[in-house]
Order: structure tokens, then sequence, then C-alpha cells
């Protein structure tokens, strides 16, 4: 009888109610990675993965025989706590009540609060999938609840820009194809006049700050892979809303241009009105290629006049691109980083996704979690101003033909190595489930800025000295200790020598 095999978890701590405890879920996992990989994952064979983070209901676990089953423990601290060390019991009860296993462990805690957070760092969030996955209406309040939760839950775990769909992204996105229409600003047409209502977006940008959101990007101007065409974007016209723009409508033909004209220069203004215009990016199209140059400067030249000294930033991977002087902040792909650094690139960005399979870190289920964690000190190290993945919470197949569940779901259907679409999981009552690899993340940033507060108390060369300590080479993207030994060994130096230096 499997309710026998029922376990309940007791904590004992004077941390009390800080000590959050879940259970690790196993999740469905067919395609680990795309392309052969390297020899740095859990496995590259299909099957169930540790991702999903439950609450236990009633702090109850149950125990399959014979499978593994983990606990999730996180520990919140704050400025109250004045001891140097706080003892922690875990006690595991059967289901008749007999005590099946204990443990105790000693929670050290360093006297300092971790700086700010100056990376700026954006994981895509996508309203559209949470308005198809709970069947709700956009825009409508339930969906303004759904969307808040998941925002404040993205700030609380370092991510601090947001993707604004000012228009409906044109992101992965098939051509010739839509995605749910999410549109924040209201767009008037009449006898060639153009006029805007903002009050939405005034909406989304006070909830994303409620939250916690301190930088904002705007959806694409143009489409992916090229800015060949426009974006969908709905105008009201004779007093019927009708798609106006979209894959029918030349990027750079007459009437997109002259809505540009209109609209740029008035959504500046009343992001300047706000006092926040430096903290507005601008995409044009995401990822283009040397294929797609004269498309792309031709986009870039004429959009950048109208922004008013906002600043613009895109993806992409070659130097050569770059070189041309059309893109203004590159967002380099992790694996593509080397000719940046090496040409001293200043306010460098980087990325990974599906590709960045082999050598750099990335945060597929399949991988171990030491492969995403090291991202921090390589940010550190290389003094990486931003960092993007294009997957919050996406919830389609690729270019979206239709919709997953991602519980059962985890690759987009066979498009993605699993886990790459999202960082979080659409949970009961609109309020996201975490992942392993949000935690992984968020503790990668941590140790970027416990870093950055070790070096503003004994100076950079001494945090590069201790990073490289016992290492017969430098930490690169690509070269860097494996496995988790050497990550928890360097942050157990660090907070050594945090408590030394205070």
């Amino acid at each position: 009888d499997l309710r026998e095999n029922v376990v309940r978890v007791e904590v004992q701590s004077p941390l009390g109610q800080r000590v959050r405890v879940r259970s690790v879920v196993n999740v469905p996992v067919l395609l680990p990675v795309c392309g052969e990989g390297d020899d740095n994952y859990i496995s590259k064979q299909p099957g169930m993965y540790p991702d999903l983070l439950r609450v236990l209901p009633a702090f109850s676990l149950r125990a399959v025989p014979g499978q593994w089953r983990a606990l999730w423990f996180d520990i919140t601290l704050d400025e109250t706590l004045t001891l140097p060390e706080y003892p922690l019991i875990l006690h595991v009860f059967g289901a008749d009540g007999a005590l099946l296993a204990r443990h105790s462990l000693t929670v050290g805690v360093v006297p300092a609060a971790l700086p700010p957070q100056a990376l700026i760092h954006t994981q895509w969030f996508h309203g559209d999938c949470l308005a198809d996955y709970y069947g709700v209406e956009v825009f409508s309040e339930r969906h303004w609840a759904i969307m808040e939760n998941f925002i404040r839950e993205a700030a609380e775990h370092g991510i601090n820009m947001l993707l604004t769909p000012l228009f409906t992204p044109p992101l992965d996105t098939g051509e010739g194809m839509e995605r749910t229409t999410i549109q924040l600003v209201d767009v008037h047409c009449g006898q060639g006049v153009y006029s805007f209502d903002f009050s939405r977006l005034a909406r989304f940008v006070d909830m994303a700050e409620r939250c916690g959101i301190r930088y904002f990007e705007m959806a694409h101007l143009f489409t992916q892979w090229g800015a060949a065409y426009a974006p969908k974007i709905l105008v009201w016209e004779d007093g019927a809303l009708r798609k106006k723009f979209g894959w029918h409508t030349p990027a750079m033909g007459p009437d997109y241009r002259a809505f540009l004209r209109a609209f740029l220069p008035a959504l500046t203004a009343f992001f300047k009105d706000r006092g926040m215009a430096d903290r507005v990016y601008f995409h044009l199209s995401d990822e283009p290629e040397l294929r797609h140059l004269d498309a792309y400067r031709a986009a870039a030249d004429f959009v950048r006049p109208l922004l008013a000294g906002c600043k613009t930033l895109d993806a992409l991977s070659d130097y050569e691109f770059y070189r041309t002087g059309c893109v203004e902040r590159p967002v380099v792909a992790s694996d593509h980083l080397e000719p940046f650094l090496a040409h001293g690139v200043k306010g460098l960005w980087t990325y990974y996704c599906i590709v960045q399979n082999r050598e750099v870190a990335n945060r597929f289920i399949a991988m171990p979690s030491a492969r995403s964690r090291i991202l921090g000190v390589q940010l550190y190290l290389y003094d990486i101003e931003g960092f993007l993945q294009w997957g919050y919470n996406f919830y389609n197949t690729q270019h979206s033909t239709a919709l997953v569940d991602p519980y059962s779901c985890t690759d987009g259907g066979d498009a993605f190595p699993a886990g790459d679409p999202y960082l979080v999981y659409p949970g009961r009552d609109g309020m996201p489930e975490e992942s392993i690899r949000l935690m992984t993340t968020c503790e990668a940033l941590f140790d970027l800025r416990a870093l950055r507060l070790l070096e503003a108390l004994r100076g950079r060369a001494f945090v590069d000295a201790l990073l490289h300590e016992g290492l017969a080479y430098r930490i690169t993207f690509t070269q860097y200790p494996r496995g988790e030994a050497w990550l928890l060994d360097m942050r157990r130096r660090v907070n050594g020598a945090l408590r030394a230096a205070l």
C-alpha cells in the first residue's frame, strides 16, 4: 500500500519559518540536447529528470520504493540575524510516526548584505503564453493578476529587466503566422494622422516597478532574423480595429515608416515624462546575420534618430556584423564572445540559448546545476554589463504553431533542448512554480554580487587571485572548473574572505 510510504519532514531551528522545504519533482525530458553536445551533461538520453520544485503539502512526501526522491531547502536571511551560526535539525518520520532519519547541520551567516545587483538581466517574459495557458482574455483583470505573479517571481530571482509588448512581439513566430495578440499601446488613425493611448503601457510599467523591475526592453520593432517586415500592429480606423501592419508590410515601406515617425517620438516622450528614459532599451531585429546586413542597416539608420538618445541592443554572434556599426550594443552568444573580448568592446552583453550546447554554461534540464551556476563567476571576471535569455515562460511550440503543457512537454515540441523555453512552470491559481534551474541561475547572481562585495573590500586583483587559486589556467566562458566541488569551495573561500575583511 503506497499510502504507507508517505513520510513527514520536520525542521527544528531557531531560523523557524525562514526555512522553506520543497520536493524535487521529476519531469519528462525527451530532447536532452540538440546535436551532439559535449560530455558535461547528467545524461544525453531521454528520461525523467529532476527540475520542478513543489511546496510540500503538510510537509509530507511520498517515498516510492526503488526510486530516489529529493528535498530542496531555502533559508531566507536578513539583518535581524545577529549570530554567526544557527543549528538546523531535519527529522523524517514514517506514516506510523516512527523516526526514519535525522540529520543536523550548522548554517553560517556572513554579517553583510550583498550589494544591489549591477548586472542587467532579462529572461524574456511572454504575457501571451500566460493568457493562452490559463484560458483568460488578454488584459482582463485576471490576466493582469497572473502577469503580476510571474513578474514578481522573476524580480525576486534577479531578473531586473522586462520584455515589454508595445505590440505583439515578432519573436518565434513562423512567417505568415501569428501569436496571440498582446498589444499595450492603443493606436488610432484618422485621415492619415496617428494618435496613441499609453494608459495600458503605464499600468504595465507601474506593475513591473511595483514587483521590483528596473529596466524595460521594448519588443522588437521589426521581425526576427533580418528586419524584413513590420510586427503585427492593430490600429483603430474608421471605428474598426484592424491589422494594419504585419507580415504583409515591408519593414521600410512608406506606411510603416510613416507610423514609426509618429509613434517613436511620442513613445520616447512618454518615457521622458515618467523619468525613466535612461532605463529603456529598444530592439530592432533579433539575431541578424551578415546576409541581413542591408535590411538591418536601413532599419537602424531610420529608427535611431527617432529614439532621442534611447539605448538600442540586439542579439548577434558575428563580430564582422558588429564592426559595421549597425548594432549599438551587441548581445553576443556566449560561445562567440572571444573576438568581442579580444577587441575590448565596452558594455558587453551575452546570452545563451538552444545552440550553446558545447563547452559554455547553459541551463538545459539535462545539464548539471554547476554548469548553470558557473555563469556568475564568468560574468564577474569579464565585467559583463547584461545577460539575456529568450525563455522565462515560453509555453508554445517552435514558431508558435501550437500551445504546449510545459509539465509534460519541456522541449517546445521536439524543438529546443528540454528546459530552454522556460524557467518557471505555470502552477495552480495563476502562480508560478519554480525550477532547480531558476534557483541555480539565482545562485549564480548571488555569487556575482558576493564577488563584487569582496572586490569593494579587498580590490579586484585579490578577487581574481582567489578565483584562480590552484588552477593552471584562466577561467573563460569555455574553460572553467567542472562539477560542484570547485563552486562550493570557491564560495566558502569568498565567504571566509568577506568575514575577514569585515
